[in-house]
This record gives structure tokens, C-alpha cells and sequence, in this order.
């Protein structure tokens, strides 16, 4: 079996994130898996290499912390996700100029980004949770930090901004990026 220890873990959910939607399909050697939708990658690494429960929530925690992993997750694959990646289609990929659908999506995302604020409030910035780094932040940290590529403004959220400083200060997010830097030349 590979030995993938929580660090690297974290590094392949950071890389999945980033480019998940590149990715034809992810394929885990150790269990012979294959998926190819990020949330259903982060919860395979974590169910199966997470154990100790550093990153995630052991089964046995109360159901409201369980739930609130559950929708902020949901929240991110439903909707922040999806906003942040039809404004960068229309930003920068579509053909045709389509300044009505490039506004809407801005202005969803703008919408996502008052709830992201709204919540990092209850941990002072810290964490999207408020019981600390985790998985969630691990999801959500490489969506969010792609808002300048996308052309928005983070002025009017200082707590996204203290939370994008503080997860991408960990040396676990700096590797994944080297990594993923690398990939990228080869």
C-alpha cells in the first residue's frame, strides 16, 4: 500500500481542488477506486486516509457538526462552485461576449461571498467551521482563491481575505502548489 500520510492527503485534496476540472479521472492505487467529481475525491481521501480524524469529523460527532460539514460542502459544490466557474467561463472562455450573464454571475458569486463572510464571522476568520482547520477549509480555500483570476474584488470581505492568508500560509498548502506548479511545466 502506498503510503499517503495526512500531509499528503491534504496535498491531493488541495490538487484535486485546483484541478478538478482538468482532471478526467482521479485513481487511487491503494483501493483501486476511481471518480473523477472533487467532492466525491475529498471524501474518498478522507474516509480512507484520514483515520485519525485530523482533517475530517469522526462518524461518532454530534449529528450538527456532521450536518454543518455536510451543507457547507453542499454549499460549495452547489452553488459557490458553480458561480465562481460560470463567471471565469464568461470572463475568459466563451466565444461570444455576454456581458448579461458575466453580470449575473458575478453578482451570484458576490452573493456566495456575503455568505462565506457571514460565516467566517463565527471564528473570527479563522476557519469556515468554527471548530478550526479542516476539511471544509481544505475544500473551499482553492475555489475562493482563484476570486482575482476571475476579476472580483475581495474589498468588501475582510475575513475571506484574513482566512485565504492564513490557510495559504500552511506548509501543507505550499507544497500542493509547488506541485501543482510543477505538474504544470511538465
Amino acid at each position: 500500500m502506498l503510503a499517503l500520510t495526512l500531509p499528503l492527503a491534504f496535498q491531493c485534496s488541495v490538487l484535486v481542488s485546483s484541478l478538478g476540472s482538468f482532471l478526467q479521472r482521479t485513481e487511487d492505487p491503494n483501493t483501486s477506486t476511481t471518480s473523477w467529481e472533487s467532492g466525491a475525491v475529498i471524501a474518498h481521501l478522507l474516509r480512507t486516509y484520514d483515520t485519525s480524524h485530523t482533517l475530517s469529523l469522526p462518524p461518532s460527532s454530534p449529528p450538527q457538526l456532521l450536518i454543518d460539514v455536510d451543507k457547507w460542502t453542499a454549499f460549495l459544490l452547489s452553488t459557490l462552485g458553480p458561480m465562481l466557474g460560470q463567471v471565469n467561463w464568461y470572463r475568459h472562455y466563451n466565444p461570444t461576449k455576454n456581458d448579461d450573464a458575466l453580470h449575473r454571475y458575478e453578482a451570484q458569486t458576490y452573493r456566495c461571498f456575503d455568505v462565506l463572510e457571514g460565516q467566517l464571522k463565527k471564528s473570527e476568520g479563522a476557519s469556515v467551521l468554527e471548530g478550526g482547520f479542516g476539511a471544509v477549509d481544505c475544500h473551499f480555500w482553492p475555489w475562493v482563491k482563484q476570486y482575482a483570476f476571475a476579476g472580483l474584488s475581495l474589498d468588501q470581505y475582510p475575513l475571506i481575505q484574513k482566512w485565504l492568508r492564513t490557510v495559504g500560509e500552511r506548509e501543507e498548502v505550499k507544497a500542493a502548489y509547488k506541485k501543482v506548479a510543477a505538474a504544470a511545466k511538465a
